[in-house]
């Protein structure tokens, strides 16, 4: 007997369509900005938002110089609003919004904050906004007008550059032994102060010679016209543009620094950013104004579209049976309306659209899935008789959806009615040998794109169907897929609601089935329903499931068989939101040029969640199989440390199409205990205050964030989130590519008497993977690093010998090697790795540090 089983609980959240925002000319178009289901519904709140943007735009054409402004804007609000009139939505969801408006969040409060952990110029996920910062007029004190701070949020969004303050290290000690506020740009006038009595702050910290913590900047209310920077101090009046060549605080330790090796925001966005190559000219004239549409989805409607030719036949029509299956009995929503059409070379009906009112609906529709297959194939038959049966409930398949699945190939000559449709279709290629071009489909239809295999040992189908939600941004609401590992399942305390337990088999059906809850129940094969048809065997437990370790046991001596078992369950109740998992890649296809990012989030609603297990598992078409441990350590690929997003490297040599699959787990670790400092995304830098007129002024204090609300107590859980499959195509009769180690991001230099101590992350042979060959280290002054890095000094590391990718590096010697005698000095580190074929990583950070 052979048998497997789904390892994991499953979330899934999918990204990574090429639907987005688009610059057209000088203007941004398809700008998304959804509503939270949670807010309460208020024309007012819409109102704010139009005025928000209106005012950005303005903002957004001076800071660049009269190149950008925001042309199109959909606004979209709850599906439970009721009062508006609202448009209907076409391939708009809440999960491609760029820009949220939600209630605030646990771990930031109403302050703006952009969830961005990508390299330097790449685009970020989305801009969080709560309803009290549009609505609520005091907080403008606190963070600036609304549309200066959004053009702050959207630099981070659609740019990649990062802030230029930095509320852990306020202060610095400058190359010329002066004590600066961290700040870009320099020539931003105003006082040091006590946070408390408001004085002048003169009190210099003994150990770092820099101002304490209870010191504060505050800005000159009123400043020199044209100021920089929006990404330091957007909330003052005069400050309209972002840091140039010219205005760059290159020494300060902010985080635009650290990630952009020290270049400033506008070489970013016009050598560096997804606008870089639009080779924008400036407008002539006044820029127009934006225009609004605000739009409300429907119910969903939804299109099964399968494929039934001859090549279907035996184990692949098993397949897409069960795993449709689970889709109609577990994870399609109720209210929703669901049709099933058939192809080969020709089309039917097999089951017009039904609405899902409950668990008769659901077993009917599972009734007429298909078992049989025979003939030829014509992918566009089926999509067209998918539309016509779209067309049913109101006369148009706008904002509607297919689920297309084929093993096949067959000409697509229907692309132009695909997009014309306003239809959402959703692609599966089962198999090596389906069409590579359905990717094609889902991409001009706003739709995801998925390979699965056919081998009957993988559960790569199931795992599809069961991503195929749709959220409104309610999470509370959505079927989660739980899995087993080596018997034991854990459900934890955030689900167990609705939750079923789910045995497919290949053959004959399992002699016993037993599963043993926490307390000691036993479920046996008597309470599962069975269908003999689609080979499954179902348990829904009734009430809250327990919270602990299910155990299972399937007993199955007749047969040689691969079986599976599957858990889904639903968040247990609406004050309990689930912990949930994003898988994607950083690119759905490439050429082998660079490297490509595979990530995953994991948080309960935004409070991140650190210290968890995570594997990725990236698999081509041709069975190729990839393992890669993913790590938040706020190296190599990973921009933060614990910050809840987990990185690694994808490096390849062979072409193929990929799936994604990322599987998270975690044992009872419990909270820190303030052990880990947790990391917050980009936000809107709060103003403790002004100078206004040679007076102090203070602004009331920003709520407090306490390490407990930056984290997630969520105990023992698993996973698993399916990412959308990409492509690699290499050039033909070009060498496989060869990378470098990656860049050193986390180089920190300290003096401590007489010793001057370097730690960093290790790279690998290939980005982070493997061990790299040697180091380079050299100290010079900064400018001088950046700009002539094989000219600085050069340490002797010969003794250094490089540990595998993902270890901590020291390299320490004696300061007197470098530093001469005067009282104080700075100096400047950076240091790059080389692999075993003399390829040399980019030049790492710098750090600084100054002998006292």
């Amino acid at each position: 007997m052979a048998s497997e089983a789904v390892a994991v609980l499953l979330l899934v959240f999918l990204s990574g369509s090429t639907f987005g925002i688009k610059l057209e000319g000088n203007g941004y178009t398809d700008v998304l900005i959804a509503i939270n289901p949670v807010v309460p519904e208020n024309p007012l709140l819409i109102e704010r938002i139009k005025e928000m943007m209106c005012n950005a735009s303005s903002v957004l054409f001076t800071a660049t110089e009269d190149k950008f402004y925001f042309e199109e804007i959909t606004i979209l609000v709850p599906p439970n609003w009721s009062q508006g009139g609202y448009g209907r939505t076409k391939t708009e969801t809440y999960e491609k919004a760029k820009i949220i408006i939600n209630e605030e969040n646990r771990a930031y409060g109403d302050q703006p904050y952009t969830l961005q952990y990508g390299q330097c110029g790449s685009e970020s996920r989305y801009i969080h906004l709560t309803t009290k910062f549009i609505l609520d007029d005091e907080l403008i004190k606190l963070y600036g007008p609304r549309g200066k701070v959004l053009v702050h949020e959207w630099a981070h969004l659609r740019w990649g550059v990062y802030d230029e303050f930095d509320d852990g290290q306020p202060f610095y000690k400058g190359a010329h032994s002066d004590i600066q506020a961290t700040r870009c740009s320099l020539e931003l006038d105003g006082k040091i102060v006590n946070r408390i009595n408001h004085t002048n702050c003169t009190h210099i910290d003994p150990n770092n010679k820099i101002y304490p913590q209870d010191c504060v900047f505050l800005a000159d209310s009123e400043q020199w016209e044209n100021t920089a920077s929006l990404m330091s101090y957007p909330s003052l009046h005069k400050v309209t543009r972002f840091c140039s060549k010219k205005t760059h605080n290159s020494e300060a330790p902010n985080a635009q620094n650290r990630m952009c090796d020290n270049r400033d925001v506008m070489d970013v966005i016009f050598t560096s950013s997804v606008d870089a190559k639009a080779n924008v000219q400036p407008l002539k004239g006044p820029h127009p104004a934006p225009r609004f549409t605000v739009m409300q989805r429907g119910q969903r409607v939804v299109c099964l579209v399968l494929d039934v030719s001859g090549s279907m036949r035996g184990s692949r029509i098993l397949q897409q049976q069960q795993a449709a299956s689970l889709f109609l009995t577990t994870i399609v929503e109720d209210h929703s309306y669901v049709g099933i059409v058939t192809f080969t070379k020709d089309a039917k009906t097999f089951k017009p659209l039904t609405v899902i009112h409950g668990e008769e609906s659901r077993t009917q529709l599972v009734r007429y899935l298909p078992s049989e297959a025979n003939g030829g194939t014509d992918i566009c038959k089926g999509l067209k008789n998918g539309f016509e049966e779209l067309r049913k409930d109101n006369g148009n398949t706008m904002g509607d959806e297919i689920i297309l699945l084929t093993d096949g190939e067959s000409e697509l000559n229907c692309a132009s009615e695909v997009k014309e449709s306003g239809a959402i279709v959703n692609t599966i290629a089962l198999g090596p040998s389906a069409n590579k071009e359905l990717k094609m489909l889902s991409e001009i239809s706003g739709g995801k794109y998925f390979y699965a295999s056919d081998n009957l040992d993988q559960t790569e189908l199931v795992n599809v169907f069961a991503s195929l939600t749709t959220t409104n941004g309610d999470l509370t609401h959505q079927t989660i897929l739980n899995g087993i590992l080596n018997g034991t399942v854990s459900v934890d305390h955030t689900i167990g609601n609705k939750t079923t337990f789910l045995v497919l088999h290949e053959s004959q059906s399992p002699e016993d089935i037993e599963i043993k809850s926490p307390s000691g129940q036993i479920y046996d094969f008597i309470d599962f329903q069975h269908s003999s048809i689609s080979k499954m065997h179902s348990l829904v437990i009734q009430g809250t499931a327990e919270t602990g370790d299910w155990t299972y046991a399937i007993k199955n001596t007749l047969s040689d068989q691969y079986i599976t078992i599957t858990i889904t369950s639903c968040a247990v109740s609406d004050a309990i939101p689930p912990v949930t998992v994003k898988a994607h890649m950083s690119q759905q296809s490439i050429d082998g040029s660079k490297p490509m990012l595979v990530y995953a989030e994991v948080n309960q609603k935004g409070v991140p969640v650190i210290l968890a297990d995570v594997m990725a598992t990236l698999k081509s078409d041709s069975g190729d199989q990839y393992q890669l441990e993913l790590l938040d350590n706020g190296a190599g690929a990973d921009a933060f440390r614990n910050d809840g997003i987990y990185s690694r490297y994808f490096t390849t040599s062979k072409n193929g199409r990929y799936n994604l699959k990322v599987k998270v787990q975690r044992k009872n670790k419990g909270k820190n205990n303030g052990q880990v400092r947790l990391k917050r995304h980009s936000v809107a830098p709060y103003v403790p205050g002004y100078v206004i007129q040679g007076k102090v002024v203070m602004n009331p204090p920003k709520p407090p964030v306490s390490e407990d609300d930056l984290q997630a107590d969520v105990g023992s859980f698993t996973r698993t989130a399916i990412g959308e499959s990409f492509s690699v195509s290499l050039p033909p009769r070009v060498p496989p590519p060869n990378f470098p180690p990656n860049k050193i991001t986390d180089l920190n230099a300290e003096i401590e008497e007489d010793k001057v101590m370097l730690t960093w992350t290790a790279p690998g042979e290939d980005m982070d993977q493997g061990t790299a060959d040697s180091y380079e280290i050299r100290v010079m002054d900064l400018e001088a690093l950046r700009g002539n890095f094989s000219g600085a000094h050069l340490m002797n590391t010969s003794d250094i010998r490089p540990l595998e990718a993902g270890s901590t590096e020291e390299y320490s010697f004696l300061s007197s090697y470098i530093i001469n005698a005067e009282p104080e000095t700075v100096m400047f580190f950076a240091v790059r790795s080389c692999d075993k074929d003399s390829l040399m990583s980019d030049m790492s950070n710098v750090a600084k540090a100054t002998k006292i």
